[in-house]
């Protein structure tokens, strides 16, 4: 890694931080709400249970993030993220 990169990265670890501390907001945020998580699962004809067990979280997680009382965060945002774009490629990928 050149000189200029790891200083990008350094300044986004700071960055992230500050943004955990609550003292500067994040430039972007991925935010999925109920509709589009089931929208998500319906794409890629999955029940709750299916869909959970196919991403590696349990029903009930699922069942809340569809009824929009918690929110995906981590790992799990970034799967949906794929998912919501190329639900097909994630099915292929986890079941291939």
């Amino acid at each position: 890694m050149d000189k200029t990169h790891f200083q990008k990265l350094v300044k986004s670890i700071r960055e992230m931080k500050q943004i955990q501390k609550g003292k500067l907001k994040a430039s972007r945020l991925a935010k999925f709400d109920a509709i589009s998580i089931k929208s998500i699962r319906h794409k890629l004809h999955q029940s709750q249970s299916e869909f959970a067990f196919m991403i590696g979280v349990s029903p009930s997680t699922l069942k809340n993030w569809e009824q929009g009382l918690r929110d995906p965060e981590g790992p799990a945002r970034a799967l949906l993220t794929v998912a919501q774009k190329n639900p097909t490629a994630v099915y292929q990928a986890l079941h291939g």
